[in-house]
């Protein structure tokens, strides 16, 4: 490849990172023009595949890496000169370049979309802890309410075949926004399945293929949780907390077993940004049912996580939030209560979008 092309290639990379574009020009031109008719056509495709696409891209990507380092140091030693190593090093940072640019072109451009924030009306201030914990004990009621039914239907039915949780994906994402409604995407189990259970992390979709990973380890009452949040994503949400906003909503319009899943979901947000003494108020008021579902969890997230690794990646994931502009980087799973407590609601906990950007009907 040329020298002109590599310079080209970096420095668009560069312009895109830094050049400054609204979130409304991010919405209006690519989070609901160019990337739904993306979506809409690769993960069909990928859910037709019975493997992670993920596993075989990161493969490839690390077996060319370590070929072109040897091929440059094998050359050094021959040459007696460093150029080859110079060589390999630009051509390295060319195709760093060119897949952070496909990254942004396929998915990577919703981290800058308008936020949750400015689509919905936000009506209240900022939360105070009564009202998070107001919002615990509402979780812990439905918890206890939804326990019995939703372990009677049972989660033998995969996500993607649960027609009430897809219908709810569907009104949720009309609700939202003008853009076609996201094909929601199988949860497949990976080769990185050990490093999702040594880091507690319970699933992911790949920007490059659109595709959804999951922790091999999840009970099935978190499945349907997991699975609409990672179809959050799928959908433009690339902030986490309103991937968990979206997913939440997803779920409590759904049936029994799905609903019970998402106010699980909340209620661990909720724990998640109390001290000891409020956690301990939500942990008493639960039935003898979800606690100890609750505790199922928690011994499923002990048995499995590194504590070392589990740090350094959610560090390493956290500086890849902020590089993607999210100010707040993995604080920003807990500002899904923010959206919850601030939000304008209508029946059935229905999101009321701003006038401006309010859905055909």
């Amino acid at each position: 490849m040329r020298t002109s092309i590599k310079a080209a290639i970096v420095s668009l990379a560069i312009a895109a990172a830094f050049a400054p574009v609204s979130s409304a020009t991010v919405e209006r031109r690519f989070s609901i023009t160019v990337y739904p008719p993306i979506q809409r056509s690769l993960t069909p495709l990928t859910n037709l595949v019975p493997f992670a696409l993920f596993d075989v891209l990161t493969a490839v990507g690390a077996t060319a890496l370590l070929v072109v380092l040897v091929r440059a140091i094998r050359q050094v030693m021959r040459e007696r000169r460093p150029r080859p190593v110079l060589k390999a090093l630009a051509n390295i940072v060319t195709a760093a370049s060119a897949a952070y640019l496909v990254f942004l072109t396929l998915w990577g451009f919703n981290y800058r979309r308008l936020p949750m924030t400015e689509r919905l009306v936000m009506e209240r201030a900022a939360p105070t802890t009564e009202a998070v914990v107001s919002l615990g004990l509402e979780s812990v009621r439905r918890l206890n309410m939804l326990y019995l039914p939703a372990h009677q239907l049972g989660w033998t039915t995969e996500p993607r075949q649960n027609q009430a949780l897809l219908d709810a994906y569907a009104f949720v994402q009309r609700r939202l926004s003008d853009a076609p409604a996201a094909v929601p995407g199988r949860l497949k189990r990976t080769l990185y399945g050990p490093y999702f259970r040594w880091t507690s992390v319970d699933g992911m979709v790949n920007p490059f293929a659109l595709e959804v990973l999951a922790n091999p380890d999840l009970l099935p009452l978190e499945r349907p949780s997991v699975a609409a949040h990672e179809w959050a994503h799928l959908a433009g949400y690339a902030d986490e907390s309103e991937a968990n906003f979206v997913g939440w909503l997803t779920c409590i319009r759904a049936d029994a077993g799905s609903q019970y899943s998402g106010w699980m979901s909340l209620y661990w947000q909720v724990a998640g940004e109390l001290g000891a003494r409020d956690r301990m108020r939500l942990w008493d008021a639960l039935d003898a049912g979800p606690r100890g579902d609750v505790q199922a969890i928690v011994d499923r997230l002990r048995r499995g996580q590194l504590p070392l690794l589990r740090n350094a990646s959610w560090r390493l994931y956290d500086q890849y939030l902020r590089a993607n502009r999210v100010e707040e980087g993995i604080r920003s799973y807990g500002q899904v209560i923010t959206l919850v407590l601030r939000a304008r609601f209508e029946d059935e906990w229905t999101p009321v979008r701003r006038t401006t950007t309010a859905p055909f009907r």
